[in-house]
């Protein structure tokens, strides 16, 4: 039986207020959690945030086994390959992916390319921490840096399906 009195909990974060983390080549850009179980009690584990893409950069092509995502285009133009279909983004696009979709977001213009992200279960918020840097709002962008040694073992560790390289048999 349900408890019709339980209440859940609130969050509000302020701009500069969320989790953020410079993001390593080939997006670089920074992310920003916004929303995650480790930083509001929640029934229903998801996490939300916030990528920026800089200028000729990309979100290498990748898929989730176990999670489906939102995509949300906040500003700036650029393109997604959806199971090697291209179709544009740009303000007001919304993508929906469901499990196993091989997907990449590719920021082809001058400026930023920048959307908001839904992930369900959660997982997305520890990849980006695991990979990225410490970011504080407004501080100036570092210089490109490489992804960890280590990131096919973060990625399977977290929301990452194996690359198709990953899947062949010796």
């Amino acid at each position: 039986m349900s408890d019709s009195t339980t209440r859940g909990d609130i969050l509000v974060v302020q701009p500069g207020e969320s989790e953020s983390y410079w993001q390593p080549v080939p997006a670089n850009g920074h992310i920003d959690v916004l929303v995650a179980p480790h930083r509001v009690g929640m029934d229903h584990k998801f996490a939300l945030g916030t990528q920026t893409v800089a200028p000729g950069c990309h979100v290498r092509e990748h898929a989730h086994d176990r999670n489906e995502e939102l995509i949300y285009v906040l500003s700036g133009t650029g393109h997604a390959v959806l199971d090697g279909e291209r179709v544009p983004m740009r303000a007001g696009s919304t993508i929906y992916l469901g499990k196993n979709r091989r997907h990449m977001f590719v920021n082809d213009s001058a400026e930023d390319l920048r959307w908001v992200w839904l992930i369900v279960p959660n997982g997305l918020e520890d990849f980006f921490q695991a990979i990225g840097r410490p970011r504080s709002d407004g501080e100036p962008a570092p210089a490109p840096f490489p992804r960890p040694a280590d990131v096919l073992e973060i990625e399977r560790r977290t929301v990452f399906a194996a690359q198709p390289a990953d899947q062949r048999q010796p």
